[in-house]
Order: C-alpha cells, then sequence, then structure tokens
C-alpha cells in the first residue's frame, strides 16, 4: 500500500490552521467574559448602532434582527445591518462594540471607502476563481506528463487561487478600520464610558486576529500549492 505524506501541509499550512483555532477559540472566549459587563447607560446594542449611523446621515440603513451567534454583518445590497440573537438587543459592551463595528462598515460604504470597494468589486471573481483553483491544479498535476502545457494549466490554478489571498490582504484594513470607526463614534458620542470602552476594544481586537488568521491559512495553502506544482514541474 501506498502512503503519501503532504509535508508542505504539515509543515506550512497546520501552524497556520492551529493559530485560526486558537483565534476563533480566543474571540469566543473574549465575547463572553465582556457579555456580562453591561453598559451602565442600559442602551442596547441596536440602539448604539442606529445612533451613530444617524450622526453619520446615514438614516436609511436599516437595522434587522436575525438568528445565530455572532452572525453580525453589513449587506451594502440591501442596505441593511443584520444583528445576531446575542447582540440585538443585548447592553453587554461587548454585543454594543459588535454592532457598532457593522455600523462602521456602512459608513465606509457611503464614504467610498476604497478598501472596501475594491473587496466588493473583487468578490465574484474571487468566488469563481477559488472553485476553478482546484479542479484546475489536479488536471495539471494528472496530465503533467502529456506535456508543459499541463503543468501551465496547474500554475493557472494556482494563480486563481491567488485570488483569495488578495481578498484575505484587502479584507484585513476594511475589518481594522471598521473597529477603529465603531471605537471613536462611541467615545465621541458618549455611548460608553472609558473603561467599558476598553471591553469594547478587546472585543473587536480579538475578532480582527480571526481575518490575520484566515489570511495566514489562505497564504500558506498558496504556498503550497505553488511548491507542489513546481516539484512536479520539476520532475518531469
Amino acid at each position: 500500500m501506498f502512503f503519501y505524506i503532504d509535508w508542505y501541509y504539515i509543515l506550512l499550512v497546520t501552524p497556520a490552521v492551529i493559530f485560526s483555532l486558537w483565534a476563533s477559540s480566543r474571540v469566543n472566549s473574549t465575547y463572553k467574559r465582556f457579555s456580562n459587563q453591561y453598559s451602565r447607560k442600559g442602551i442596547t446594542a441596536e440602539d448604539a448602532c442606529r445612533k451613530i449611523l444617524d450622526e453619520n446621515g446615514l438614516t436609511g440603513v436599516q437595522i434587522v434582527h436575525v438568528q445565530g451567534h455572532l452572525t453580525d454583518h453589513y449587506d451594502p445590497r440591501q442596505n441593511v445591518i443584520r444583528l445576531s440573537d446575542s447582540v440585538y438587543g443585548n447592553t453587554s459592551t461587548a454585543a454594543i462594540g459588535v454592532a457598532c463595528h457593522e455600523a462602521g462598515h456602512a459608513i465606509q460604504y457611503a464614504q467610498n471607502y476604497a478598501p472596501i470597494k475594491f473587496r466588493a468589486a473583487i468578490v465574484n471573481v474571487t468566488n469563481i476563481g477559488s472553485r476553478l483553483s482546484f479542479p484546475l491544479i489536479l488536471l495539471g498535476i494528472f496530465l503533467s506528463s502529456s506535456g508543459q502545457i499541463w503543468i501551465n494549466v496547474a500554475y493557472f490554478g494556482v494563480a486563481l487561487f491567488g485570488l483569495c489571498v488578495v481578498f484575505q490582504l484587502v479584507t484585513l484594513p476594511t475589518e481594522y478600520n471598521a473597529s477603529s470607526r465603531a471605537i471613536l463614534a462611541l467615545d465621541q458620542s458618549g455611548i460608553l464610558d472609558s473603561d467599558e470602552l476598553e471591553g469594547s476594544k478587546k472585543v473587536l481586537n480579538a475578532a480582527a486576529l480571526t481575518y490575520v488568521a484566515a489570511l495566514s491559512v489562505t497564504v500558506m495553502q498558496f504556498l503550497r500549492l505553488l511548491l507542489i506544482v513546481g516539484r512536479r514541474g520539476n520532475n518531469d
């Protein structure tokens, strides 16, 4: 029986996956911790989000309640912020931070913030590229003995996967900027006191780490695929 050990995956991707799991665990534990720190003013996450939107002239952005835990997001197509069960009516500094982060995204779109516009522009081509990349890589490697053209097909597949790296790279500044906008708005509007603001900040920082982790996994996977195709090309 033939056994194949993918050392590239073990050495490159596995550490990034472990980092990603740690980041996911950290955001959940941090959110849980500050879910017990409640706003002294008793303002809900939905109300805080609404206040920040209105102060920035975004009265047309709707806020709706959706099921799930931390499934919060801003939908630019429908101009709607969707807040999850654990956030919508919650008065904790954790929930308020998450809700106002989504308000930050709405403000980014309204102010034509370049990274989020670029991310929106490439999302469709990135999705197509991610779906086609692995079939092309596998096809190219499988038929590589038939000629250099198939190695080129495999490299093209790797290049398509590289679009995912670009997407993740653009996502990072977008997420950090939305969090910065949220913290600044919470401070300036007086929604949270300084010690409460620290709770929101820690939750958003922990959430941002998950995007760093996602980028690291994607970059390591890209390098792995590049090395595998390169090795196959050299062998042929």
